[in-house]
């Protein structure tokens, strides 16, 4: 599947389509915003301006959330327009956090993950206890608090329609190594989460055998492709499991509104 056909595919499913079961989605002809329901931070997932009316529509937009009380990132795809929307976002108060790379797999092609060895020490996580366990990881190797994280995750795993499975690297009881996905009904995607490993427990496999099961999983439940927004790190690693990239993205977040 070449570049463009995906990118629209993407563009119309995921950053245009896709609903959120704790967020209002509301569109018009130039954004798609998200107001959260159980948080107080907002998202813009898609815009489309052009340099004569793009300031305006991102004033429109500080002041929309600024009523509602919600400090929102704004994503912004290097395909974006006009080409310096992260620069105006920049003027207007935002901070730019590091750049994702859009990292999409093909599983209708001969993809290697389908043929990668999983580990017997992954198996699907199954209860609310093994995803605080998760959360306890995640803190563990970034070395930041993920309360918020772990409400999202009990709370979609408990909604069937959120469509999210968990998996872990299970070493003598403990999770060493964790990752999620979630299967976007009535689209052809599946998205990647997670991945993070513990220290000692990193280069025996654990990663690559989180992939494959998911990038299975993710067949046999008809998603054929899978994306990933990848970290500088984690992009050459998905690389070689037959991943390409497709652009780049940059959250922009808003100054917080009182």
């Amino acid at each position: 599947m070449d570049r463009d056909k995906i990118l629209n595919l993407y563009n119309q499913h995921i950053r245009i389509e896709m609903t959120e079961p704790d967020a209002l989605m509301e569109v018009t002809d130039s954004i798609v915003r998200k107001v959260s329901l159980t948080t107080e931070h907002g998202f813009i997932s898609y815009s489309k301006m052009d340099e004569s009316n793009a300031d305006h529509i991102i004033e429109q937009q500080i002041a929309y959330y600024k009523n509602v009380k919600q400090q929102f990132e704004w994503k912004v795809f290097d395909y974006d327009q006009p080409v310096d929307l992260k620069e105006k976002l920049r003027k207007k108060g935002f901070t730019l956090e590091e750049s994702e790379a859009l990292m999409i797999s093909d599983l209708t092609e001969a993809n290697q993950l389908l043929h990668t060895r999983v580990l017997p020490e992954v198996r699907k996580i199954k209860t609310e206890q093994e995803i605080w366990e998760i959360i306890k990881l995640e803190d563990g190797v970034w070395n930041e608090n993920h309360q918020d994280l772990g409400d999202r995750l009990i709370r979609d795993f408990n909604d069937n329609s959120a469509n999210l499975s968990l998996y872990g690297a299970f070493v003598d009881g403990k999770i060493v190594s964790a990752a999620w996905m979630y299967l976007h009904e009535g689209t052809p995607f599946s998205s990647l989460w997670g991945g993070s490993t513990l220290a000692d427990y990193r280069k025996k496999g654990f990663y690559s055998s989180l992939l494959a099961v998911r990038a299975r999983e993710a067949v046999e439940y008809g998603y054929p492709l899978l994306t990933v927004d990848a970290s500088p790190m984690s992009k050459p690693i998905l690389e070689k499991h037959g991943f390409r990239c497709y652009g780049y993205s940059t959250p922009c977040m808003s100054p917080k509104f009182e």
